[in-house]
């Protein structure tokens, strides 16, 4: 992760770039947004490994969650942890961690930060996010905490997730006009896009992490958010409301669109 802690903006800048001017343009307007952070925390070896683009170790996970479907807003969604800041939090960092320990029952010893990023607009929620990187040293136990707000809690492989035949971009038309482009994993019944998916496609490309993958490979959102639920519900881990402890599982789509897309392509969204 040397690449994104030496240049804290690089992410930012790897988003911009794909999305073109119209990324650029919502990143500096309606900036009078509610603060929030998410934790974007990684496990695995220090060590660079030798036999992966990177030196992206075998072992290295990275925590994510699904939103309850009875939420007002991202139900149902993938997310990193995280949500609002509250008085008397150390922003980002406090947060991101609070948010973690209230979703997840992360315990923060052993999870060190290594970068805060630049915040990134949500504008339907009207949220300034930070993403708060970090490295899990010791990675613990994790669970659903609330079952009112998370369904589910997963560790999942990076490798796996970052590989070629596990990465294409989703694409939504309304009216026949494409209202959304953005890339998207899925592997094992889960299914990443939106806000979460960009940060981990910029992150990765900054990382140097990227194996060549086919980007031409465009697939409507909803068949692979109906594809992601099949995979899930046959390996037993995707039923709706059946909320789970996961340690490498599989983990539900995202059921709304979000941003870090691609607005240039008409992208666009919320988290």
């Amino acid at each position: 992760m040397r690449a994104v802690t030496g240049d804290v903006g690089a992410v930012t800048d790897a988003v911009l770039n794909r999305g073109g001017d119209r990324t650029r343009w919502a990143s500096m307007i309606g900036r009078n947004r509610r603060a929030a952070a998410v934790l974007v925390l990684i496990s695995g070896s220090w060590d660079e490994a030798p036999d992966h683009p990177g030196g992206l170790p075998a072992d290295a996970e990275i925590l994510l969650t699904e939103r309850a479907a009875t939420l007002r807003q991202h139900s149902g969604q993938v997310a990193f942890p995280g949500g609002a800041m509250d008085p008397g939090d150390d922003y980002p960092v406090g947060t991101a961690l609070r948010e973690a320990n209230e979703e997840t029952g992360l315990v923060a010893d052993g999870v060190h930060v290594v970068a805060n990023l630049p915040s990134f607009p949500v504008p339907v929620s009207a949220f300034d996010v930070i993403p708060v990187l970090a490295h899990w040293a010791r990675p613990g136990d994790v669970q659903v905490m609330d079952t009112a707000e998370t369904s589910r809690v997963a560790r999942v492989n990076l490798r796996s997730l970052l590989a070629p035949e596990n990465r294409f971009q989703v694409q939504r038309k309304v009216l026949g006009a494409s209202a959304y482009r953005g890339p998207a994993f899925m592997v094992d019944g889960l299914l990443v896009w939106g806000f979460t998916g960009g940060l981990i496609a910029a992150i990765s490309e900054v990382s140097g992490w990227d194996v060549p993958w086919d980007k031409s490979d465009v697939r409507p959102l909803e068949d692979a958010i109906e594809h992601a639920a099949a995979g899930s519900v046959a390996s037993g881990a995707g039923v709706a409301g059946n909320p789970q402890t996961t340690g490498r599982s599989a983990v539900l789509p995202e059921a709304m669109h979000q941003a870090v897309g691609d607005p240039d392509r008409g992208e666009g969204g919320d988290r």
